[in-house]
């Protein structure tokens, strides 16, 4: 009987050893998301007034992707694109919520979408949601109800950095609980502890980290410690954004320092990237077109690079258009599970064509809906045709000869521009209407009336 025991005691020794080893063999995932950061707001997209060491160096420490897309130019519907790995006109989130009044549980990413969370959770990850939400304002909505063991964060759009609260949807909660405001100092530094106190938990688990920092997303809060940083611009609205990028950057490289502490680095996925192009005010996209709102490239084109020292060589640059929808089935797969179960997804594993194992393209077509049809685009190969409601017209350009947007070649191509169109629809025909509505139509003719009249006043002066 003892000898039976003692062998039986071997074999659980052994499964246990064997399923540890398998759960230490998955890589952690931190992906990192930022909230309204221009195209060259970070040194490795050729940013020269604000500094981004850390989160350059870690760029050059796996891929940049220079034509990294995110699915909508604005924050909601980006967010739920990404965590769902669909285009969000699927199950009709083309909005951000309603600004006029509280919400109920059917606006937003219903919980009817498996989230990345979700499908990280079924292979035994520890999951957690820091920071901006902005998928659901009601509480049948918020993180614990969508795959996240840990939350730490506000539910809605935007707030200030200082963790005052001012409503149930910009106030900060840990797992549902209001988090007392003398706990909180900044909430850059505030989402970042909290981070790192996960990273720090002892758990057999692997984990997936969903930060998205509301950095630098307005009001233009900075301590003076990051404005120090950032006193050699003179440009005082430019040089207070940049000091809330700059405080993203000196956390992110806490986050780093505190993988290496842990002998985690080697074995974790890190992504970083911006929710859609950089605002209006402060932020720079240059050299691309448009900004946050637009389907010009400055309004979906993003920083983007992903890192993972055991798999992906560092000092690459991937130059065929991805998007923040191919994150659900990458991760997923490296995870050790199979996006090719998760047969909605839209998006594709990126890491055999990184690896080069696949030589053809990721996407050989990409789509972007907006408010529902108020504005659409389509890249197929090196054109975009873009209806855009700023210019009450629609647009092709070749972005191959003419990556800045400037040259609209749709009279001449009217061949190109009927095919595309019908891409395009047969897209849409798989798509839902918006489910609710928010004033981006009319903040669009406002903001191009405005263009107008001041372009009109200028003419009169000369």
């Amino acid at each position: 009987m003892n000898k039976n025991f003692t062998a039986l005691f071997i074999l659980l020794l052994a499964i246990l050893s064997f399923n540890t080893a398998i759960s230490q063999e998955r890589p952690n995932v931190i992906v990192i998301l930022t909230d309204d950061q221009g195209w060259a707001d970070v040194g490795f997209n050729g940013a020269t007034d604000i500094p981004t060491p850390n989160l350059d160096r870690l760029s050059r420490e796996g891929v940049i992707f220079s034509n990294g897309y995110v699915s909508h130019p604005y924050c909601s519907p980006s967010r739920a694109g990404l965590l769902t790995g669909r285009y969000q006109a699927r199950f009709g989130h083309d909005c951000n919520m309603p600004y006029d009044g509280e919400n109920d549980a059917s606006i937003g990413t219903p919980l009817s979408e498996k989230m990345i969370s979700e499908a990280l959770k079924n292979q035994g990850y520890r999951t957690s949601a820091v920071g901006k939400w902005h998928i659901g304002d009601h509480p049948d909505l918020y993180p614990p109800a969508q795959g996240f063991d840990h939350w730490f964060g506000f539910p809605g759009g935007g707030m200030n950095y200082w963790g005052k609260s001012k409503n149930e949807i910009q106030t900060i909660y840990r797992n549902r609980k209001a988090v007392p405001e003398n706990e909180l100092s900044y909430l850059t530094d505030d989402f970042t502890d909290e981070t790192i106190a996960f990273i720090n938990k002892k758990d057999d688990k692997p984990f997936f980290i969903y930060l998205a920092y509301n950095a630098p997303h307005a009001p233009d809060h900075a301590t003076k410690e990051y404005l120090e940083k950032t006193k050699h611009i003179e440009y005082a609205g430019r040089s207070i954004y940049a000091a809330m990028v700059n405080a993203v950057d000196t956390n992110v490289g806490r986050i780093d320092s505190t993988l290496v502490a842990n002998n985690m680095k080697e074995n974790t996925i890190l992504v970083f990237l911006s929710d859609n192009g950089g605002r209006i005010e402060h932020a720079d996209n240059r050299p691309y077109r448009g900004h946050k709102g637009m389907l010009f490239e400055g309004g979906i084109k993003v920083p983007f690079f992903i890192t993972w020292p055991n798999k992906i060589k560092g000092k690459q640059t991937f130059d065929n258009p991805v998007s923040s929808l191919d994150l659900f089935p990458t991760i997923l797969n490296a995870a050790g599970g199979n996006s090719k179960k998760e047969t909605q997804l839209d998006g594709v594993d990126l890491l055999p064509y990184i690896l080069k194992e696949h030589k053809k393209k990721p996407h050989e077509t990409l789509f972007w809906r907006s408010s529902g049809n108020f504005e659409y685009a389509v890249r197929k190969g090196k054109y975009k045709l873009y209806k855009s409601a700023y210019k009450n017209s629609t647009l092709l350009f070749d972005l191959e000869n003419d990556q800045l947007e400037r040259y609209d070649i749709a009279s001449t191509n009217p061949e190109i521009c009927i095919n595309l169109e019908q891409e395009y629809k047969k897209w849409d025909a798989k798509n839902m209407a918006p489910g609710w509505l928010d004033p981006h139509a009319k903040n669009v003719i406002k903001e191009e009336k405005k263009w107008e009249q001041d372009r009109n006043k200028s003419l009169k002066k000369n």
